[in-house]
């Protein structure tokens, strides 16, 4: 039987974050995940790094801070997969008071004052790249927080977990566990035994679930709160993204998106399962008219190609409205007896490296903190690594290059290897995904399926025809 300091349970964003924190401080850890890395709401986010300016509404002051903090450690750590974003508010009638928006926004760039990303500020006449896209001439400010690629950050935690000998078990559930004088006694779903020191139940959605297959309960309360989004044609020119108030007072994101799209969302509709991570009929109506109010290019149910929802799992602080739920954090410890069992509520992308921290305090692994400065897999993004680059362009199309870089950073190097043509990357699945990057995405980042490739490790599903998604299923089995 193995034995290891650390069995994490989960690997979404938190579950991965925890298992590198561990990991690098020379904790043995294995990681467990039932489906694929960022399977479910890790992949199913608004792709923000974000302070949550309207957590700001909600005097969530602590969490706007740390999340402010922790984009700023992103943008350093992980320059590759996290981008500045520029975001516009259109302002008119009905609508919170201009005087407040603004006064919200000074109090976000007072959080991030040390921070490298512009200022806020109002846009004059002298921007009509960003009036353009709008029905109506409106009133404009425009901040900056950053956006990223969801899974793909979510995977190279688990990447750098494992490359400090943690091991990494997708397609793994965790059946049941029992404490047995120092260690938790495991079954999992491989047929394996482990035992661990302790336990951190980071399952999302589901982590009351695990609790009952460990014979444990918490007093802490779940909402289970599902998020959805759409994908359409793109609905302006310009790498900036807007931030749309709405009538019943929720605002809705609209960002630019694999070039060619516009990202819209999200919901925010109480569900009681898990498995209830469908977008519906009403959301995608809702989605479309949120942006339909605000933009010269209308969109309709038709012209969705594509979209998703996750149900976020959040702690209970007793809002009777959703949308006003806290999307902070809670680490509960388990008072029994004997090895430690520390479940993770609620939590959002920005925070997760801080939230991982913390509960690796929390169970007491000692070890030197060092995620603060040390850059994720493919983030030493130095000048000859650029240099480089330049190189590709000589024989590789600029798309593609771009694309590339931006998932793998300078580990892009080592995958490319001694090519020096398309053909030397082996056979090509269509979008620009060549046989060499799919053996890496098996080998290297835990891919299996074919939906693993095009929409968690990339978004060629996107970009694919149905003939080239469908050969690469027979390809990889699924």
């Amino acid at each position: 039987m193995d034995s290891y300091d650390l069995l994490v349970v989960g690997g979404g964003i938190n579950g991965a974050a925890i298992a590198r924190d561990a990991a690098v401080r020379g904790a043995s850890v294995l990681l467990v995940e039932k489906d694929d890395l960022a399977g479910h709401t890790s992949s199913a986010s608004s792709k923000l790094i974000h302070g949550g300016l309207r957590y700001l509404e909600y005097r969530q002051f602590r969490l706007v801070r740390e999340a402010l903090r922790e984009r700023e450690i992103l943008l350093r750590t992980a320059p590759h997969v996290v981008r500045p974003l520029r975001f516009v508010l259109p302002h008119g009638r009905g609508m919170r008071p201009h005087w407040l928006i603004r006064a919200g926004l000074l109090l976000y760039d007072l959080f991030a004052i040390r921070g490298s990303l512009p200022r806020s500020r109002r846009v004059g006449r002298g921007a009509p790249a960003l009036q353009a896209p709008l029905r109506d001439r409106r009133r404009l400010l425009t901040y900056w927080d950053a956006w990223t690629d969801d899974s793909r950050l979510t995977v190279l935690n688990a990447v750098d977990a494992a490359e400090n000998g943690a091991e990494i078990a997708t397609r793994t559930a965790l059946l049941s566990a029992r404490r047995e004088g120092d260690f938790w006694q495991a079954e999992l779903s491989d047929g394996r035994n482990a035992a661990a020191r302790a336990i951190v139940n980071a399952a999302g959605p589901w982590v009351t679930e695990v609790l009952g297959r460990l014979g444990a309960t918490s007093g802490d309360g779940l909402r289970l709160v599902k998020g959805s989004h759409i994908v359409v044609p793109k609905l302006w020119d310009g790498d900036h993204a807007y931030i749309l108030q709405q009538p019943d007072g929720r605002v809705v994101f609209a960002l630019p998106f694999e070039d060619t799209f516009t990202l819209i969302g999200t919901t925010d509709i109480p569900v009681a399962r898990a498995e209830d991570a469908q977008i519906s009929a009403e959301e995608i109506r809702y989605l479309c008219e949120a942006a339909d109010r605000y933009f010269m290019k209308q969109v309709a149910p038709d012209d969705v190609v594509w979209s998703y929802s996750g149900v976020r799992s959040l702690h209970d602080d007793g809002s009777a409205d959703a949308r006003k739920v806290t999307r902070d954090y809670h680490l509960a410890l388990d008072p029994g007896p004997g090895p430690k069992l520390l479940s993770v509520f609620g939590g959002k992308i920005t925070t997760a490296r801080a939230l991982a921290e913390k509960a690796v305090d929390l169970l007491g692994i000692d070890g030197r903190r060092s995620t603060g400065w040390r850059m994720l897999p493919g983030g030493d993004v130095y000048p000859a690594f650029l240099e480089w680059l330049d190189q590709l362009s000589g024989w590789m199309p600029a798309p593609m290059m771009l694309r590339l870089s931006r998932a793998y950073g300078t580990r892009l190097r080592e995958m490319i290897g001694d090519a020096a043509r398309l053909e030397d990357l082996g056979r090509h699945h269509g979008a620009g995904l060549y046989e060499r990057e799919l053996m890496w995405l098996v080998e290297r980042e835990y891919a299996r399926t074919a939906e693993d490739v095009l929409w968690r490790r990339t978004k060629l599903g996107l970009h694919m025809t149905e003939a080239e998604k469908t050969a690469l299923e027979k390809r990889l089995g699924g």
